[in-house]
């Protein structure tokens, strides 16, 4: 299953070259940290620096994001085929970020 995991990982990869860096890192965050992890983060900006500036929602999801820093910001980056030096994470209230909009019902 990893060997799967990792040849999706690296088709992405090879998948996203055109696209601009945020763009890269946003189409690679949901495969690096996993879907349900993901929805409780959102990727605000690259700085000059080359660190990745991340809202997280709540204190809870903060120490699951800590706990993962180092092994998401070096997925993270290679997924993306982008250089990063780290990742940093600022706290937001809430429950998830950016919920997903639900559909209208056809009438």
């Amino acid at each position: 299953m990893q060997r799967m995991r990792d040849v999706l990982r690296s088709s992405l990869a090879r998948s996203l070259r055109e696209l601009p860096d945020e763009d890269r890192l946003a189409a690679a965050w949901p495969v690096a940290c996993g879907p349900a992890l993901a929805g409780h983060g959102e990727l605000l900006h690259l700085d000059a620096d080359r660190t990745l500036h991340v809202r997280v929602a709540g204190a809870a999801w903060m120490r699951q994001f800590q706990q993962m820093q180092s092994a998401l910001a070096s997925d993270l980056g290679r997924i993306a085929g982008v250089q990063l030096n780290g990742i940093h994470f600022e706290e937001q209230g809430g429950e998830r970020i950016r919920a997903p909009k639900k559909a209208a019902k056809p009438r």
